[in-house]
């Protein structure tokens, strides 16, 4: 009884008079069956037989033929090819729909069938302007700001990529394959509110998309008729829409997928929709749902893309920027083409959901929508590159910005130094930045407030002997509590070049050197961001050669580079301000001990005993011979204890190594066997003129640095050189350059006679002076990676200008 009454109605149904609507075909029947019924669209309209066959003809395009691709065709075109060998009559037809097994020999042609044919795209690049217009005319923001795009896109993700199986793993049984392991998130009110506004807005656009992919609507009509529903939002926000309303689809698609085989509901919304069928057939659908799978990375790829695009910092680029104003003109066509291609996906489940199995997607079909995917990934790499674009000109705004903030922070009075220290070292993670040189734990930069921090500056070159003879100070003045030495600290910060790759390698010399500092350090160099680094190479002149910045208590630089006063004085120079070094200075002459204090204290025995000191340096061995030899004649002669010191070379390498063995070997002289004294010796006489320059001194008004200019110019001429001294005034000594001093030794017989007169080193003096060549060439290398170089240097000998050049050396020997 009830199947007759059924029967009768679906007789009176399809008997109706046609719709007057004339815009729109009216769905068929089994079409409205098929959609949400309570979708306010969906109105059951009047038609006559003819068009119930029309319908029916169109139905069965839809069941053999559910891509219903990007570039439809209108429903005029449509055309159904039946085999007249076959031939069914209406009431046949919607027979077999109901029973779920029309003719599969029935068919249309797929897309690539009619563009071989030449068949013309509904929209080609000419139309391009067209399009755009049209797709602009459906925007009228009204500035309404409800929709947070970012966690709507997330959660939209989330439902992708949890309901999408893999495809190989899914079984006969319909037995979900695995899926990726999320994190569950939590919403906040603020969210959960948003989404009951805009709740209703997601049903019209998914009712909209069911209804057009169930009636076999026109993709692009469907995609306008989208935007016009979402017109008063931004373009983001239309997107993300569009995304979530499609989402809910797929979502309940793979919710009855993955768990009708354990719950009693979904297995009854299964067998209606025909699930099980379909999932038997899973290695022949295995084509349109990767196709699927494909095209919706395409679309969240572009909806990620124009969400980073809307959300970047006005602050730091505007709107007539022109890779911002590229990205922003070219994203209403790529929400256009993914709107539309998310109705193609909705096309292809709406088709499986009602045709079942018998909808078997051709090779040619999944090329489509395989090609959708390819045309969304060429505008997402074009979009890609503009935000690229943005970033790299964000980053040089932030770039300056920080670099200008750092600046004006050591202009500023703070009450502390824990605002700059800050800035200069970067906290990231949330993990304390420095290492404890003693516990090697990590600590946080509380442990330098309000202490006078010694910041060492270096890269991974920084030699050993530096930093053995700076472990040396540092510790003696931890070994007295109550000294104010005690109150300052010491960080390493290691300035990279961040153009240079890191590597395994350079790693590990960090850490290396990391490891053998007994002060504070900075825990990796990437804390030291670059505008930091920009401003310690111009602000601070960093170079190459390690400086040492001392911050007193409240941030401010007290010296700019106090590690020459910590080479010449020691822990003494505490609290190593300018002020400090200039008061030092004041108290230092020109004599012997300035030179050679706390290298060695042999050679201060000596000076106490009233003996006669020579120093003498240089590499050429023969004339080392001749010198030494030359010298002790002359002082046998004399009657004077004299006693030779050799000093090398400054950057002392194999030779002057070669030499000491020598010189010991033959008994020349006394030298030092380690270079490490060596290169001491020349780092304090080197700091010496550093200290000076960065007080402003001159050799024309300060009487150290003229004699400091002179025994650097020694070394960097060619030849040897000596000193001789006695006692502790200037009076007491005397220089000159190899040549000229053997000279003046074979010439001991022309001034003999002056030196019961005027004392031996005067008397040797005033020849060296009557000796003196006319002509001569001085050279003058000066470390030129360690403070700032002056324009203009004068010779140390006659006071004209030296010419200036630029040399870089590389000396492995």
């Amino acid at each position: 009884m009830a199947i007759n009454q059924s029967a009768a109605n679906m007789q009176q149904l399809t008997n109706r008079p046609t719709s007057t609507d004339t815009n729109r075909p009216a769905p068929t029947i089994m079409q409205q069956l098929m959609n949400n019924p309570l979708n306010p669209s969906l109105t059951t309209t009047k038609q006559t037989q003819p068009d119930i066959h029309h319908q029916q003809q169109q139905l069965m395009n839809t069941k053999l033929n559910p891509l219903h691709n990007l570039g439809a065709k209108t429903d005029s075109q449509q055309l159904v090819h039946v085999n007249p060998n076959t031939a069914q009559t209406p009431g046949n037809i919607m027979q077999q729909l109901m029973n779920g097994n029309a003719n599969p020999t029935t068919h249309v042609p797929t897309r690539m069938q009619q563009l071989a044919r030449g068949d013309r795209p509904v929209f080609s690049s000419a139309d391009d302007n067209m399009m755009m217009k049209h797709i602009q005319g459906t925007h009228a923001p009204d500035g309404r700001e409800i929709v947070e795009v970012k966690p709507l896109l997330q959660l939209v993700e989330d439902i992708f990529i949890r309901a999408a199986p893999r495809f190989d793993a899914i079984g006969i049984s319909g037995a979900p394959g695995h899926t990726e392991v999320l994190e569950e998130r939590t919403y906040s009110p603020n969210f959960l509110a948003m989404l009951d506004s805009v709740g209703y807005l997601i049903d019209r656009i998914s009712s909209e998309i069911g209804y057009k992919s169930a009636s076999g609507g026109d993709v692009h009509a469907t995609a306008m008729a989208i935007l016009n529903l979402v017109s008063y939002y931004s373009w983001d926000a239309k997107l993300v829409l569009a995304l979530a309303a499609f989402a809910v689809q797929y979502g309940e698609f793979w919710l009855i997928a993955q768990t009708y085989t354990s719950n009693h509901l979904a297995k009854s919304v299964a067998v209606l929709r025909q699930l099980p069928e379909i999932m038997q057939h899973s290695s022949t659908l295995r084509p349109r749902f990767e196709a699927i799978r494909n095209l919706i990375n395409a679309m969240l790829d572009i909806a990620r893309c124009i969400v980073e695009i809307k959300e970047l910092p006005s602050q730091y680029i505007t709107p007539d920027h022109p890779g911002f104003s590229t990205a922003m003109a070219h994203i209403p066509m790529a929400v256009y083409w993914t709107i539309r291609s998310l109705v193609a996906c909705a096309d292809q489940i709406t088709g499986l959901t009602v045709l079942g199995a018998e909808s078997i997607v051709s090779t040619q079909e999944a090329w489509e929508l395989s090609s959708s995917a390819h045309k969304l990934s060429n505008m997402h790499k074009h979009l890609t590159d503009q935000l690229e674009i943005c970033y790299k000109h964000i980053d040089e705004r932030k770039y300056d910005e920080a670099y200008n903030n750092l600046k004006r922070a050591f202009q500023m009075t703070h009450i502390d130094n824990l605002r700059v220290l800050w800035l200069l070292i970067s906290s990231k993670e949330d993990q304390p930045p420095l290492v404890d040189g003693v516990t090697k734990g990590r600590v946080n930069l509380d442990v330098l407030k309000r202490k006078n921090v010694l910041l060492l500056i270096s890269d991974l070159d920084i030699s050993q002997e530096e930093l053995s003879i700076l472990e040396q100070i540092y510790n003696e003045s931890r070994q007295h509590s109550i000294r104010h030495e005690s109150q300052y600290e010491v960080v390493w910060l290691p300035i990279l070049d961040p153009a240079v790759p890191s590597t395994e390698a350079r790693q590990k010399q960090f850490q290396n050197l990391q490891s053998g500092m007994p002060w504070y350090t900075v825990h990796h160099p990437s804390l030291i961001d670059r505008p930091v680094i920009k401003f310690i190479k111009e602000v601070w002149s960093f170079k190459k050669k390690p400086i040492l910045v001392v911050l007193d208590p409240q941030g401010r630089v007290a010296c700019p580079n106090a590690l020459h006063m910590m080479w010449i004085w020691g822990s003494t120079a505490f609290p190593f301000t300018t002020l400090r070094e200039e008061d030092l200075w004041k108290e230092e002459t020109w004599k012997l001990e300035l030179l050679v204090d706390g290298i060695d204290p042999v050679i201060l025995n000596w000076m106490h005993e009233g003996r006669y000191i020579c120093l003498y340096g240089g590499e050429d061995m023969e004339w080392i011979r001749r010198f030494t030899s030359s010298a002790r004649a002359v002082a046998q002669s004399a009657g004077i204890p004299l006693e030779m010191v050799y000093v090398g070379r400054s950057n002392p390498k194999e030779r002057v190594r070669r030499n000491i063995s020598t010189i010991l070997a033959d008994r020349l002289s006394y030298c030092w066997s380690d270079l490490t004294s060596i290169w001491y010796f020349w780092v304090r006489i080197e700091s010496m003129w550093h200290s000076k320059n960065q007080l402003g001194k001159t050799p024309d008004d300060d009487t150290v640095m003229r004699e400091i200019m002179s025994i650097l110019t020694f070394d960097s001429s060619e030849g040897g050189w000596a000193i001789f001294s006695r006692g502790s005034g200037d009076r007491e000594m005397t220089k000159a350059k190899g040549p000229q001093f053997h000279t003046c030794l074979t010439e001991y017989n022309l001034w003999q006679g002056n030196v019961q007169e005027k004392g031996f080193i005067p008397a040797m003096h005033d020849h060296l002076t009557k000796i003196k060549p006319q002509h001569h060439c001085n050279r003058l290398v000066l470390p030129g990676s360690a403070g700032k170089i002056p324009e203009i240097i004068a010779c140390s000998e006659c006071g004209r200008i030296m010419d200036r050049f630029i040399m870089y050396q590389c000396c492995d020997e």
